[in-house]
């Protein structure tokens, strides 16, 4: 408007033309009332749109989310994600890559040794670079220093790796030592068999690589060799901390889930395999070895760096198909047929990068046929960089259990490897363990492998779901006892006889101190009642009993199982200050150290636990029953206040069926005490049975979608209930049901299953 108003129109009348001479041309004297009089709806016009300006400026810079400041959030103005999509390559027609621009155009070496630099060189590198028999190259980030040199090394600058015309150059960030991916590719294309991943602050024990790791596998002793072999009995079993094979049960390394942390009994026996197929072999590091902030930060005491010494006459051990371990990438030796195992993410913290692609990795290893090995002490490494904070790892601690669980359930029907490769790094993506980055990264450095000159290997038939032996004969089981080597334990000199389990039951007790234990005892409670207490009164605020009968001297309460649930409230109003309450049956086992993820301040049940929460037609024949629980389940909703009936008919999904649950184990936080009191009230003397009751409490209290799901994986198997059922127990689920309990014989059977978890139950015995 501002613009056309500057601009003459047209005369179409002398009237106006009069008007716009006088105005204009001729000169009158300044009269400042006339002035505003004549110019009023301009000047506040503008004061409108300076204002309006003014206050959108403001808004914008002072919200969380410019995008949104003005309630500009709906449906209707959100941006909608682009879906990942799988890139599509024809690996056959990838053209070649040389090397045309560095000064070791025509160099080649069948071993190397590639390592991240970013400071002068160290004594360490000194000393890699003088093992026989290998090449040294050292690549640079934007932090390296310009003249960086060192004799007998080939360093790459970031000018000389941008000559290379690798696809990977354009998502390789500037300052990291992911930049590695280029040193392999550079190694690979000048005739790499075997690349050992390494760092400069690694010194090889005794100055030779093939002293401790096994460098010819087509050589007739090494593929002869039996190697000692994890146990693959227990399915549940998918992740293992090497550490304590090598006599360190109180160390863990950097990317085992911290749930996993305190499983540091030794192994009953192990299996063994055939040498050849060891394509990754993970060395230990005696020193600093590879661990996460978590224990860097609780073990080191002030200035003393951490010196751990790990057994160095322990034999190598092998992974199964099924079973994972954590990977790095300063101490790893890869050959020629898992190099494409070498790619380190981008899209993730530099610290989890490594953790990731070494999960990763193992997963696509088993479609070839390899396996891990991992082997005792290989280098020295000194602890004398700052610590790094626990924010850089947050992209493995919190998702590394789900995404080993991910990768072992994981199958494709692609008919070579690069495809499933490309296939998994894409459902990655999509399950959030990386981004669309990393989909596009892995694409270019499969790519590139082809350019440089790889073949990739051919894929091999894997029989994952098949299931595995539920026992291993005798003749074929091979014993091993670790040591048990000085450690650290919160900073200070751990002895043998001082046990790191100490640690874990203060911090489960920490955790749990405060949440109260409701157990319905079936079976006799003169036999059980003190040792349940034992058991879980360790870790949790109390523990109450109920039985059908009273016992005053056992403190044992008198309730009825099928409506347990009208007694809760009592427990509730006594234990007022409890920060939740977890209902357990006898039947059931809580193996507590892996709640520790849960979140107390939401709804915990089995609604996604089959033969656990099921549902029941309320019509046709040998539903009567089921028909009039519907009846007095419908009355009852009828006279819910109005949230806790709008989540009932929100979650209910169907009026034609019946919620079952058979509530083993459950857990109500105090926020939500208040409903339940309120819903038992609404039950009054009506004969709902505690397995309608439940599902239609849990229903009304929240929606299914927000509780927390760590009861998801408990093992439910009721058809094991007539025999007692140590065979279906596992240390790293959250429940296993059913296990009997109606002896002392049977009590010590089940502490030493679960001492697999809490070692210091053993003191019960």
């Amino acid at each position: 408007m501002l613009v056309q108003d500057r601009s003459l129109p047209k005369p179409t009348s002398k009237p106006h033309q009069l008007f716009l001479n006088n105005h204009f041309l001729q000169p009158k004297t300044f009269v400042f009332p006339k002035w505003l009089s004549f110019n009023l709806f301009k000047i506040a016009t503008i004061s409108v749109l300076a204002f309006t300006i003014a206050a959108l400026f403001f808004l914008y810079t002072n919200n969380d989310s410019p995008t949104t400041f003005l309630c500009f959030n709906s449906k209707s103005h959100s941006k909608i994600p682009t879906p990942i999509e799988l890139p599509r390559i024809n690996f056959n027609s990838i053209p070649p890559i040389s090397d045309k621009s560095s000064n070791f155009a025509s160099f080649t070496s069948d071993r190397w040794i590639v390592v991240s630099v970013s400071d002068p060189p160290s004594d360490s590198l000194r000393k890699l670079v003088r093992i026989k028999g290998w090449q040294v190259l050292a690549i640079g980030n934007s932090k390296t220093p310009l003249d960086w040199s060192l004799k007998g090394a080939i360093y790459l600058s970031m000018e000389d790796q941008a000559k290379l015309e690798f696809r990977i150059l354009e998502y390789l960030p500037y300052d990291s030592h992911l930049r590695k991916s280029v040193g392999y590719l550079f190694a690979i294309q000048h005739g790499a068999k075997m690349i050992f991943d390494g760092d400069d602050r690694g010194e090889v024990v005794d100055g030779d690589l093939g002293k401790h790791f096994d460098l010819k596998l087509s050589k007739a002793s090494v593929m002869q060799e039996r190697i000692l072999q994890y146990s693959d009995e227990n399915p549940n079993r998918t992740v293992v901390n090497p550490y304590v094979h090598f006599g360190q049960r109180s160390v863990w390394p950097r990317g085992l889930p911290l749930e996993n942390v305190g499983e540091i009994g030794h192994e009953e026996f192990y299996g063994e395999v055939f040498g050849g197929m060891q394509y990754i072999q993970q060395g230990i590091s005696n020193g600093l070895p590879d661990v996460d902030s978590v224990f860097y930060l609780t073990r080191r005491s002030g200035s003393e760096a951490l010196d751990i010494k790990f057994d160095e006459h322990a034999p190598k051990v092998a992974l199964p198909q099924g079973m994972m371990v954590p990977l790095n990438s300063f101490n790893t030796l890869f050959h020629s047929n898992a190099f494409w195992a070498l790619m380190l993410p981008v899209s993730v913290s530099t610290m989890a990068s490594d953790v990731l692609r070494g999960y990763w990795a193992q997963r696509l290893l088993w479609e070839i046929g390899g396996h891990v090995v991992v082997y005792p002490p290989t280098v020295h490494r000194y602890d004398n960089v700052e610590a790094y904070p626990f924010t850089e790892e947050k992209d493995f601690h919190v998702n590394v259990g789900r995404l080993i669980k991910f990768l072992v359930s994981w199958r494709s029907g692609k008919v070579k490897l690069f495809d499933r490769i490309l296939e998994l790094s894409f459902l990655m993506a999509k399950e959030g363990f990386w981004t669309e980055k990393d989909v596009s990264f892995t694409a270019a450095w499969l790519e590139d492998l082809l350019a440089v000159g790889y073949v990739q290997p051919r894929l091999k038939a894997i029989k994952l779901d098949q299931l595995r032996p539920t026992t291993i004969g005798h003749a074929d089981r091979k014993e091993f006892v670790p040591q048990k080597l000085p450690s650290v334990h919160l900073a200070v000199k751990e002895s043998e006889t001082v046990n790191y389990e100490i640690g874990n039951l203060i911090r489960w007790r920490k955790f749990f101190g405060n949440v109260v234990v409701i157990m319905f005892v079936s079976g006799p409670v003169e036999r059980a009642a003190l040792e349940w207490k034992l058991l879980y009164g360790r870790v949790f605020k109390t523990v109450v009993i109920l039985s059908d009968t009273t016992k005053a001297d056992l403190a044992v309460e008198q309730a009825t199982l099928d409506q347990v649930y009208k007694y809760l409230p009592k427990i509730f109003d006594r234990f007022a200050g409890a920060e939740g309450f977890l209902f357990l049956r006898d039947n059931t086992i809580l193996n507590y150290w892996n709640l520790l993820q849960a979140d107390k301040t939401k709804l915990w049940i089995t609604d996604k636990v089959p033969q656990s929460w099921t549902t029941f037609s309320i019509e046709g024949e040998g539903s009567e029953w089921f028909s009039k629980q519907a009846d007095m389940v419908k009355k009852v909703v009828s006279t819910m206040p109005v949230h806790l009936q709008v989540n009932y008919k929100e979650s209910s999904t169907s009026k034609q069926s019946l919620m079952i649950c058979n509530s083993e184990v459950f857990y109500i936080p105090q926020q939500f005490v208040g409903d339940f009191v309120d819903l038992v009230g609404l039950v009054g003397k009506s004969g709902i049975h505690n397995k309608v009751a439940m599902p239609m409490f849990f229903m009304a209290m929240d929606l299914p979608y927000k509780y927390d799901s760590v009861l998801n994986t408990m093992i439910h198997k009721p058809e094991a209930s007539l025999s007692n059922s140590s065979n279906i127990y596992s240390a790293q689920v959250p429940a296993v049901y059913p296990w009997t309990v109606s002896s002392e014989s049977d009590f010590v059977e089940l502490i030493r299953s679960m001492a697999i978890g809490d070692p210091l139950l053993m003191e019960l015995l």
